[in-house]
């Protein structure tokens, strides 16, 4: 049985969501909760935060042992990208992409 969480759309890159999310994968619950604690990265807490939400929803869902729990998959997807601009001299302008990620943790027992 595997426990899914997902979060749509947040405002960080998916360049820089995946070197945190590959630092975590096939990793045992607590180990992963452990190394984004004191990895210094903004995707360190959302992960984390995701990783809380899919145990729980495990924890709802059927009678788990949460210390068997490992991460089987988790990948980040490019999302939605908002484009703006920024003035330049002489009346030019250059692009701006505010880029966005989808990511997606699932949770199997052991």
């Amino acid at each position: 049985m595997q426990y899914t969480s997902y979060l749509r759309q947040t405002r960080i890159a998916p360049r820089k969501a995946r070197l945190v999310v590959d630092l975590v994968r096939g990793r045992h619950v607590q180990d992963a909760l452990d190394a984004l604690k004191v990895t210094n990265k903004k995707a360190a807490p959302i992960v984390a935060k995701m990783i809380r939400s899919a145990m729980a929803s495990a924890a709802d869902a059927a009678i788990v042992d949460v210390d068997r729990l490992v991460i089987s998959e988790v990948f980040v997807d490019e999302g939605p990208t908002m484009k703006r601009f920024l003035p330049r001299a002489q009346g030019r302008a250059t692009p701006i992409r505010k880029r966005t990620s989808h990511i997606t943790v699932r949770l199997k027992e052991l």
